[in-house]
């Protein structure tokens, strides 16, 4: 009798592994169809609410086709995570490099996650680079909204770094096995990612103090002070640093760890980008391109782009003026050589886009061609501008809201013709909704668009050294514009219910994550258990 049991048990536990062969095969073919056709985008937003907030979304590749094919399926979303992160609004994210898709067939492959805070620590976390499964009814946990909820096991906490004494403002992956941290005690710290040691700290200088500007918060006696943004060139041996309270920059040689040479803003640039006498003058972002030829540095509302022998090459100044919030640079090269746009000069053009405080992104070519007029004096001749390519959002498309923080990522579309590269452009405003857009690369580049009238608008003139504030501030503050091209278009949208600060987004390669043995939330587990509780 007891054999027969045994037996009996030994079968319930036979049946279900074969049975979740199965399902795991079905859901293997199921997953590779689907993938050829979607393209899942993972999100993380941290707000000032102090919630982390993390959401899949899971685009048609066919979306980007004719306009009578774009209603054919609208973009999924899906939670994967939601809490407090920290006693303090979050400040600051940072993704390690996400696998490519030539990694695809890794299961195990994994994207590492810090986030800054107010609170001056630095939380660490492990996310799947793998999408969740598509069948969300199974896969699903309970939610009081009407957006489905996808938890996966694989996405843990690795723990938290407290070595900095101020508010974090900055962090970055350069490399998978390193993370640089910048925060308000003027320190940049050096972590190693295989046992989270801090391996050097690069402190920068705190200014002297020369009055401060209004609205400042720094107590009596105290000046502004700390890191406000750094950048690392591609090779990873120099690194460009912005701070609060003076109006430089600082490059860093990151093989000794030292100060390598400092550049002063001049009045011509602080003119040119509408930093007026009231004005800090200081640098809020800086960025290098993917080549590292040249770099951005970005003040309240205008940047200026300078080349290797730091020099000023051209200058941003939305039209009509408004704060810039965040910077990217979008590296053309390798798509255009794949394109059908038949433009000359692509192949070296530079995109910058910028986020601005009325919910737009602007994108311009920060490859001047600058030329004089005849009888003109080249020593006269101020920081040209940068041509406009085009606008995303706005007031037309009825994105008003601040646009904090973005980020782009190229996801190859399909059309009946073909198949084409593009953009996602995912937007997080202060409002807390999430925007995501279809960028196509000719509409950028289609030089019949781009050097009409109506695509670039038409940009004030470049400042001439000399011409005194009066006419800077003219042309700073001109607003009699024609309105600038629209490229892109609305995929869908998310409320987030938070007021967004930072946001990034990954594309999420490989099959869908399941649990062990095939089955999803535990189900094997549920029924060994069981099995298991019936032998007693």
């Amino acid at each position: 009798m007891g054999k027969r049991k045994r037996d009996t048990a030994e079968e319930h536990r036979s049946t279900p592994a074969s049975r979740s062969a199965k399902e795991q095969e079905a859901a293997s073919q199921s997953t590779d169809a689907a993938a050829n056709d979607h393209v899942t985008i993972q999100i993380i937003t941290g707000s000032y609410e102090r919630v982390l907030h993390g959401i899949t979304a899971e685009i048609p590749r066919i979306a980007a086709g004719p306009p009578e094919r774009k209603g054919e399926a609208g973009v999924t979303f899906s939670d994967t995570f939601l809490f407090h992160a920290h006693t303090s609004s979050i400040r600051c994210l940072a993704l390690s490099p996400p696998p490519s898709p030539a990694d695809a067939s890794d299961r195990n492959q994994k994207v590492l996650l810090a986030t800054g805070s107010s609170d001056e620590r630095i939380n660490l976390y492990q996310l799947s680079a793998a999408p969740p499964p598509r069948n969300h009814e199974v896969s699903s946990i309970p939610s009081l909204v009407n957006v489905a909820a996808t938890e996966n096991p694989k996405n843990r906490e690795l723990g938290s770094l407290i070595h900095h004494s101020g508010s974090v403002t900055a962090l970055h992956f350069p490399t998978r096995s390193k993370l640089l941290s910048s925060a308000e005690d003027s320190t940049i710290a050096i972590v190693r990612t295989r046992d989270w040691t801090v391996l050097s700290t690069i402190k920068a200088p705190i200014p002297k103090a020369q009055g401060r500007p209004s609205g400042d918060t720094v107590p009596p006696g105290g000046v502004p002070a700390g890191v406000s943004d750094f950048a690392v060139h591609p090779s990873m041996k120099l690194m460009l640093t912005v701070g609060k309270g003076e109006k430089c920059m600082r490059l860093w040689n990151l093989v000794t760890g030292k100060k390598a040479g400092v550049l002063n803003f001049g009045k011509e640039i602080l003119q040119g980008v509408g930093e007026g006498k009231w004005a800090s003058g200081e640098g809020r972002r800086v960025l290098w391109n993917q080549k590292g030829d040249e770099f951005a540095v970005g003040f309240e509302k205008g940047a200026v782009v300078f080349g290797l022998n730091s020099k000023p090459k051209g200058r941003i100044l939305p039209s009509p003026p408004t704060k810039i919030h965040q910077m990217r640079y979008l590296d053309l090269s390798a798509i255009t050589k794949n394109s059908n746009s038949k433009s000359d000069g692509n192949e070296s053009l530079n995109v910058l886009a910028a986020s601005t405080e009325d919910g737009r992104i602007m994108f311009y070519s920060t490859v001047v061609q600058e030329t004089l007029e005849a009888g003109t004096d080249s020593s006269e001749v101020g920081i040209p501008n940068c041509r406009l390519l085009g606008q995303l959002g706005g007031q037309d498309v009825g994105s008003n809201g601040r646009i904090k923080d973005f980020d782009i990522l190229q996801v190859p579309f399909r059309s009946p013709e073909q198949e084409e590269l593009g953009f996602i452009a995912v937007t997080g405003s202060s409002d807390g909704t999430i925007r995501l857009w279809r960028i196509k690369v000719h509409e950028m580049l289609d030089p019949a668009k781009t050097n009409s009238s109506s695509a670039r608008g038409k940009q004030s003139p470049a400042i001439r050294v000399g011409s005194g504030n009066a006419e800077g501030k003219a042309d700073a503050t001109r607003t009699n514009c024609p309105p600038t091209r629209q490229i892109g278009s609305l995929a869908g949208a998310y409320e987030t219910g938070n007021r967004i600060i930072c946001l990034k987004a990954f594309v999420m390669v490989g099959h869908a994550d399941v649990g062990d043995g095939g089955e999803v939330n535990g189900e094997a587990l549920g029924r060994e258990m069981d099995v298991e509780s019936s032998d007693n």
